[in-house]
């Protein structure tokens, strides 16, 4: 991944270009919340936006979208489909709903929001027609190990062209991310931050002061050097106008590595083989 600046972008393996920075809107409200956050990323050069059925706030995306200053073609917009909606015939209902609440004529990124260990092939299934009907540019998962992301190579159609995942200094997920990279897959990260549970690291602390940055873009920027998407998520416009100020320096090969080293296997989320025990003990469906 050739990085540059904010208007950057990854090559996904169909040819489209899919910004490596973007806004996570997890847990924007819907409304005006989420409305100015996007605007403050657009008007800060983002071009990238993420969302989900799951996050309830598709209605505000796409006012933010149609009322921006910005063209809807020059937005990349993802959203997902929740785990309870995969079987092949509620997937296609899942997509034209969230068409309906952000009210666009085509969807940039589609992805598998956790894998239905009964079901996501069907949604993946679903998807394919979606995509070949010309209804969404690019589809991918989220939350997939290399078992998933295999089985639905195996189905011999699409391969998923994105897959994101819980990915920060304390889950590394090597492995998984040179299976990605093996087959064509780009990673994207969320909980990039890992929820602020970082920023009181010494070694994160002592990298900040060495390149005059803050610990999120010292994080940020490590994303992108390891080759790997990432949506930093913020409601605020100066967060937000810094988690993008990453592209005036770049870490050494060695200060990567000794970021890489922080790994502790450690998840701020559910594990992709249990999620659906970690979502019923919160009562999600």
């Amino acid at each position: 991944m050739n990085i540059t600046d904010i208007s950057g972008s990854a090559l996904l393996s169909n040819g489209v270009k899919m910004p490596y920075l973007g806004l996570g809107v997890y847990k924007a409200e819907d409304g005006q919340e989420v409305v100015n956050a996007i605007h403050y990323a657009l008007d800060a050069g983002y071009r990238h936006i993420d969302t989900a059925a799951y996050y309830y706030n598709e209605e505000g995306v796409g006012k933010a979208i149609k009322t921006a200053s910005v063209a809807r073609e020059d937005i990349f917009v993802a959203t997902k489909v929740w785990f309870s909606q995969q079987k092949y015939e509620d997937t296609l209902k899942a997509f034209d709903d969230s068409m309906q609440k952000l009210g666009l004529e085509y969807l940039d990124l589609y992805l598998i929001h956790w894998p239905h260990p009964e079901h996501y092939l069907e949604a993946w299934k679903a998807m394919e027609e979606l995509y070949k009907a010309g209804r969404i540019r690019a589809i991918g998962v989220c939350n997939c190990m290399q078992h998933h992301l295999q089985s639905i190579i195996d189905l011999g159609g699409t391969a998923p062209m994105v897959n994101q995942v819980e990915f920060h200094p304390s889950l590394v997920q090597q492995d998984l991310l040179n299976f990605c990279s093996q087959n064509g897959i780009q990673a994207e990260a969320w909980s990039p931050l890992k929820r602020g549970g970082l920023f009181d690291n010494p070694l994160l602390k002592e990298l900040a002061e060495k390149y005059s940055k803050n610990i999120a873009q010292i994080i940020i920027r490590w994303d992108l050097q390891k080759g790997v998407i990432t949506i930093p998520k913020s409601t605020k416009n100066e967060r937000i106008v810094s988690n993008a100020d990453v592209f005036d320096f770049q870490l050494s090969d060695e200060d990567v590595k000794k970021i890489d080293a922080l790994d502790t296997n450690d998840r701020t989320g559910a594990h992709p083989d249990h999620f659906m025990e970690y979502f019923a003990k919160k009562g999600v469906k």
